[in-house]
C-alpha cells in the first residue's frame, strides 16, 4: 500500500511539474507571437479634411465602437477590469502626452484601423480591425480624420494585463489577434448609397462581426471575460435571438435602450455607440439580418 500511495504521488508530483512547464512554455510562446512582424501590403489612404469630413468620421466614431475602448475624448478607457485578472485598457489616439497615433503616417492609420498592426507590423491585441477591415476609403479617410481632429488629451498607450489560461489559449490559437482574424486580401467595401435596405445594411453589418462572428450566427466571444454571456444569434437558423425584432420600431427601441422586448436587459453590447446609430443605419442593419443565411446558434 505505501508503495502504491508514494507511485501515486510521484506520478502526481510529475504531472504538476509538467503542467507548470507546460504554461511557462505556452506563456513564453504568446509573449514572442503578440512580438511578431505581420507582413502585409498595407495600401494607404490619403489623409481628408472639410466639414462634412470630419461630421462624417464623427458620426462613425460615435457609432462604431471607437468610443467605448478610446472613450469620447480618445484618451482611451478601461474596457475590461475582471477580477480573474484580465485587464485592458484602450490607448490614447490624441496628440496628447502619452498618445500612440502623433507619428502615424497615412499607412500606419490603414494598419491600425484595417489590418489591426502597428506601425511595426506588429499585430495589435484587442482592436477589432475584423469589424473596420471592409470600410470604404472615403470613410476610414473620415475616421482618421475626426481622430485626429481630437484636442490632445493625457493618456497612455494601451494596457494589456491576461491571465496565464487566456495566454494559454492565445498560443494554441483558440484566442487569436486582431491581424489573425482577417482576410488581408479583401479589398475595401465599394460604396453602396447609404440608405434603409439590404444592401446598406451589410455594409452596416461589418461592425457587429467581432462579437458575432464572421457568420453572424453568435456564440462565446473568444477572449471574453469567463462571465459574458455569449453573443446572440443575428440569422434566422436554430437558436436565433432576432425572433423577438418583428418591427424597427421594436429592433430601435432595443438598440437603442439596451432591452429586450420583454424589458430584460442585455448584458455586454456596447450601447454607448450603438445607441447613437442613425434611423437608415438601423433599418439598413434590419433588413440585411433579415437576409442572411440560417446557422445554428454559437457557429460564429
Amino acid at each position: 500500500m505505501k508503495k502504491k500511495l508514494k507511485f501515486a504521488a510521484g506520478t502526481l508530483a510529475a504531472l504538476l511539474v509538467l503542467a507548470a512547464v507546460a504554461l511557462w512554455g505556452a506563456s513564453v510562446y504568446a509573449g514572442r507571437k503578440m512580438q511578431r512582424i505581420v507582413n502585409l501590403d498595407v495600401k494607404p489612404v490619403a489623409y481628408a479634411s472639410g466639414a462634412t469630413v470630419l461630421e462624417r468620421g464623427r458620426y462613425l466614431y460615435a457609432t462604431r465602437g471607437c468610443v467605448d475602448c478610446h472613450g469620447a475624448n480618445g484618451a482611451g478607457r478601461v474596457v475590461i477590469n475582471d477580477p480573474n485578472g484580465l485587464y485592458v485598457k484602450g490607448p490614447n489616439l490624441t496628440a496628447g502626452a502619452g498618445g500612440v497615433t502623433a507619428a502615424y503616417t497615412e499607412r500606419d492609420w490603414v494598419g491600425a484601423i484595417r489590418h489591426g498592426v502597428d506601425p511595426r507590423g506588429r499585430p495589435l491585441m484587442i482592436m477589432p480591425s475584423e469589424d473596420y477591415n471592409r470600410l470604404t476609403d472615403a470613410d476610414l479617410a473620415a475616421l482618421v480624420a475626426y481622430t485626429r481632429s481630437l484636442p490632445p488629451a493625457p493618456g497612455e498607450p494601451a494596457v494589456l494585463r491576461l491571465p496565464v489560461i487566456v495566454k494559454v489559449l492565445y498560443a494554441a490559437g483558440v484566442i487569436q489577434d486582431a491581424a489573425e482574424k482577417i482576410d488581408h486580401r479583401l479589398p475595401p467595401a465599394i460604396p453602396v448609397p447609404e440608405a434603409p435596405n439590404a444592401a446598406h445594411g451589410a455594409y452596416v453589418a461589418n461592425m457587429c462581426i467581432g462579437c458575432h462572428g464572421a457568420t453572424l450566427s453568435g456564440g462565446k466571444i473568444p477572449g471574453g471575460p469567463p462571465d459574458w454571456p455569449a453573443a446572440a444569434n443575428l440569422t434566422p437558423g436554430a437558436g436565433s435571438g432576432m425572433t423577438q425584432y418583428d418591427s424597427v420600431e421594436k429592433f430601435r427601441a432595443m438598440m437603442r435602450g439596451g432591452k429586450r422586448p420583454d424589458g430584460s436587459a442585455i448584458k455586454v453590447m456596447p450601447f454607448e455607440s450603438l445607441r447613437e446609430i442613425n434611423d437608415t443605419d438601423l433599418e439598413a442593419l434590419l433588413a440585411y439580418l433579415k437576409t442572411v443565411p440560417a446557422k445554428q446558434a454559437g457557429q460564429r
